[in-house]
């Protein structure tokens, strides 16, 4: 099968690789979506020490079970499923408290299980254990399934944050993440919601995307005097670093109000030292979050809310590329042409 693998050497490409078949307690999906994750995007760019290698790649996936092992009780050959990646072991003080997105024997697909980026996946037997293995109902498309997962994410970004009406929101990225960042603040009853960003073209892709954003581009304006003016001094409630730039989190920190509330979303290449100052933090009173990936329950309740309608994404899943051409739309995002990529193989 047709897969894209990260090597020893740390080098991404596309090779035929033997196709999986299920154990007693795995399953094989025929993959019908995996979209391109920003974690993959910095992979392809600067490589990453998170992974195993030799490794297919992608942990968006969704797909139709082609194979199930005669012990996965549950699920049948022909159901779709979609997979929350990050699989914890259930065992540690982390997964025994609720979050086995913190396990400390952590497990992801695409990391150290293959991915999606793939004719076939196979799902490990953990992952049905732990409970990330959703299945899809008919009113939800491959395409749309395969945003949940990373919706998931900013949903357990922003469970932190506890944006409430009237609050003043900033984000800083307009990619998929960042614009449903606003997206869910708006949701959650945000009063202004400001994306800062340095491409024109990406601030007119996310004025079309999310109605009623007011867009800063950082790079023709004074930040903190456009912060400022539109928030009547007092500075943002809550600021989100949805993009890998170091830099956004001290900017981040200068324009937040007092006793405003940071997220550190965006992971940054490298060591990430070097952009946060203490003592910002201590007299502004700030409240400052990371995140890392979204539990079952979380992606669950993205999946439910886009199969009701409740949130709509399928303005998102317009850019779709066969799995033999993930190089292009490896550098279509890389361009600033596309929004968020998905591959179907």
């Amino acid at each position: 099968m047709l897969a894209y693998v990260y090597d020893e050497q740390g080098k991404l490409s596309l090779k035929d690789m033997p196709r999986p078949t299920a154990k007693n307690n795995t399953a094989v999906i025929k993959v019908g979506a995996c979209s391109i994750c920003g974690t993959d995007f910095r992979t392809y760019m600067h490589g990453s020490s998170k992974i195993t290698p030799p490794r297919i790649i992608g942990h968006e996936a969704v797909g139709t079970i082609v194979e199930v092992g005669r012990d996965v009780i549950g699920f049948s050959k022909g159901e779709r499923v979609a997979v929350a990646p990050a699989i914890g072991c259930g065992e540690c003080y982390p997964c025994q408290s609720g979050y086995p997105n913190m396990c400390d024997d952590l497990q992801t697909i695409g990391f150290q299980f293959d991915g999606g980026f793939a004719e076939y996946m196979e799902i490990p037997e953990i992952a049905f254990k732990m409970g990330n293995v959703n299945k899809l109902g008919s009113l939800i498309s491959d395409e749309e399934a395969s945003l949940a997962e990373p919706t998931a994410c900013v949903v357990n970004a922003q469970e932190f944050l506890n944006i409430k009406k009237g609050d003043y929101v900033a984000v800083f990225g307009s990619g998929f993440i960042g614009c449903m960042h606003a997206e869910l603040a708006f949701r959650s009853g945000a009063s202004k919601v400001i994306i800062i960003e340095v491409s024109e073209k990406r601030i007119k892709q996310a004025e079309e995307l999310v109605p009623g954003i007011i867009t800063i581009n950082s790079t023709e304006k004074d930040l903190m005097t456009e912060i400022m003016d539109i928030t009547e001094g007092r500075g943002v409630n809550v600021a989100i670093t949805a993009c890998s730039v170091g830099k956004v989190q001290e900017d981040a920190l200068n324009i937040a109000s007092k006793r405003g509330r940071i997220s550190l979303f965006g992971g940054i290449p490298g060591s990430g030292k070097g952009y946060i100052d203490s003592n910002v933090i201590h007299y502004k009173e700030l409240s400052v979050y990371g995140v890392h990936a979204s539990t079952p329950l979380q992606n669950k309740k993205v999946l439910d809310w886009i199969s009701t309608g409740s949130l709509k994404v399928d303005k998102y899943a317009k850019n779709i590329y066969p799995l033999r051409d993930i190089e292009k739309a490896f550098e279509a995002i890389k361009g600033g042409d596309v929004l968020k990529a998905i591959i179907k193989p």
